[in-house]
């Protein structure tokens, strides 16, 4: 997967522009894929995984936060799909035991507080950072690939920093 250079960033004005997102997404990632969500608490980070997850599963699929569970994976004959919220994690060794750091090569792997991964973090992965502005969000993006970065810049107009 060719990796654009530059990170950018575009404004999600509501929850549903962020489903949107996350939709766009769904479509251009699959298998041995990581996406890195990173933002304070209430940022959006889960209303995106989520979405995503109902974008390959369907939308009456139940997705529970996975905060103390640490992982919730899904299965379909097309995808696994496992989401991680690494909040409470205690340190980066239990990486391998939660199984994760295999995951990450063979399954969709969606990772909430990636500072936590220490040295497994993927050098290869899709960073989204989200983060409160005015009535909405931004989402900070990079490592996306070609075919995603063009999607994303045709459906959301970038966000311009003066």
């Amino acid at each position: 997967m060719p990796v654009l250079p530059l990170p950018f960033a575009i404004f999600l004005p509501s929850a549903d522009s962020t489903a949107q997102l996350a939709e766009i997404c769904a479509q251009h990632l699959g298998a041995g894929d990581t996406v890195l969500l990173s933002g304070p608490v209430g940022a959006g980070k889960s209303h995106f995984a989520r979405a995503l997850i109902r974008a390959h599963f369907g939308m009456d699929q139940e997705v529970p936060s996975p905060s103390f569970t640490l992982v919730q994976c899904y299965t379909n004959p097309q995808i696994e799909i496992w989401h991680a919220d690494l909040y409470r994690l205690g340190h980066s060794g239990e990486i391998a035991e939660l199984g994760l750091d295999d995951a990450m090569g063979t399954a969709l792997c969606l990772i909430e507080w990636p500072d936590r991964l220490g040295p497994y973090a993927p050098k290869l992965a899709l960073e989204i950072a989200l983060a409160p502005q005015d009535d909405g969000r931004s989402a900070r993006i990079s490592g996306a690939n070609a075919a995603l970065h063009a999607a994303l810049a045709s459906a959301f107009p970038p966000l311009l920093k003066q």
